[in-house]
């Protein structure tokens, strides 16, 4: 729950409030929480059958073939992630910027600037021995849940039902329109639960993984459901929805209304802590996904490297890093989060749901030790949901990661051709 909570929530309450117009917002967090559990059960099915460390990236490799096309599909995640983590990290970091013009007002180069030297004092930090970082990492977190409940608690202690449910005319007429805005502002929800499969990229290292993968991430996209429908409806009954859907710190704006200008201070400074946890977090995992895939020999060697004396993967650090420099400073928040997911929903999301149901006919029911409820309903909803929202990205992203994706496909054969291996072996 701690690695899903980063600066997300507190960023995407806005956009969410103004894509859909009215409270009636809320209805994309739902949607979001749902989606969520329906591949939550995929993640659970995969991760109790294949307990080990990388997650996508050896389910991806044992469904499509571990000699055949699961090398492609495999290579084609950790080639996406070279994109999709350094956005990760620009989002963070451009919410950071955000958050922090609240303390010290600050122009739209300012807040680049901001935004930029974020990130390199982060790369500045991870560039150390493991268990350094896991000391740093461990002080960072502390912060976070107390910040949750504190903010949550303000709003029921001074919750005006008459401003929370102050519903537009025509909120809930179900038109094209109304569906295209639960569309965009789901884009925006699911972001901020991303994170709930991140147990499985720890499968070696638990205890009884078969069951408590599974149990993890369910208990983790509830617990962050209550969270955040609680800290949206909180904000909704302080704040009116025409004032906050143009708030650019909402949760600053919102602690000043209940608490007063000293306390919006702190509560700002906290945002930011949980902004630059996050991003500390999410680069260090990242990291070493293209360092173990090149380990693995299925992707560059040069990722596999590691500092001299330190023995962590630098050039992997490095590159994810300088990448994500560039990001923070070309991009802003909403396009990054859309391009986040248009880059991952194709290969990650609806391959593994797509994928566990091949599984399931090419396996004994013996493999898996977990079974998602009702199959294959969670699955090809969870296909359904990706696909709409993919969509609902905008169709300059869709395209983008469309594109993204047969250019590595690309790189992939080329790369094989060079080295011969599948599909060129002799």
């Amino acid at each position: 729950m701690i690695d899903m909570i980063g600066i997300g929530p507190f960023i995407v309450l806005p956009i969410v409030i103004k894509e859909m117009n009215g409270p009636q917002s809320m209805l994309a967090w739902v949607l979001g929480a749902l989606l969520a559990l329906m591949d939550g059960f995929v993640w659970s099915e995969l991760g109790a059958a294949m307990p080990s460390a990388g997650g996508s990236y050896v389910f991806l490799k044992e469904i499509y073939g571990p000699t055949s096309w699961g090398k492609l599909f495999s290579f084609l995640l950790i080639w996406q992630t070279i994109f999709q983590a350094p956005l990760v990290v620009a989002s963070g970091a451009i919410g950071f910027s955000q958050y922090f013009t609240f303390l010290f007002p600050l122009g739209a180069i300012g807040q680049k600037i901001v935004s930029g030297l974020l990130v390199i004092a982060i790369v500045i930090l991870l560039y150390r021995k493991i268990t350094t970082v896991g000391k740093i990492s461990l002080f960072l977190w502390i912060g976070v849940i107390a910040t949750m409940l504190w903010l949550i608690f303000g709003g029921a202690t001074h919750f005006n039902p008459k401003l929370a449910f102050d519903f537009p005319k025509g909120a809930f007429n179900f038109s094209f329109i109304f569906f295209v805005g639960l569309g965009s502002a789901s884009v925006q929800t699911i972001y901020t639960y991303l994170g709930y499969y991140n147990i499985c990229n720890l499968g070696e290292e638990l205890k009884e993984p078969q069951k408590n993968i599974p149990k993890s991430i369910f208990i983790s996209i509830g617990g962050i459901a209550v969270l955040y429908f609680a800290m949206q409806l909180s904000v909704l009954g302080v704040i009116p929805w025409r004032e906050a859907m143009n708030s650019k710190f909402i949760v600053s704006s919102f602690v000043e209304k209940i608490y007063g200008s000293k306390a919006a201070i702190v509560a700002t400074v906290l945002i930011l802590w949980i902004a630059f946890s996050s991003l500390f977090s999410a680069l260090l995992g990242y990291s070493r996904i293209p360092y173990a895939a090149a380990v693995d020999g299925t992707f560059f060697n040069i990722f596999s490297r590691v500092h001299p004396k330190k023995h962590f993967p630098n050039v992997s650090l490095l590159t994810l890093g300088a990448i994500a420099f560039v990001f923070s400073l070309l991009f802003r928040l909403k396009e990054v989060i859309s391009a986040i997911l248009a880059m991952r929903i194709l290969v990650q999301f609806i391959g593994q749901a797509v994928g566990i149901i091949i599984l399931r006919k090419n396996k004994p029911a013996e493999f898996f030790p977990f079974k998602m409820w009702l199959y294959p309903l969670p699955a090809l909803v969870a296909i359904l949901m990706w696909l709409g929202l993919f969509f609902s990205t905008g169709m300059y992203f869709a395209l983008g990661g469309i594109l993204i994706m047969l250019i590595g496909t690309l790189v992939f054969f080329v790369r094989a051709y060079i080295i011969k291996d599948f599909p060129f072996m002799h």
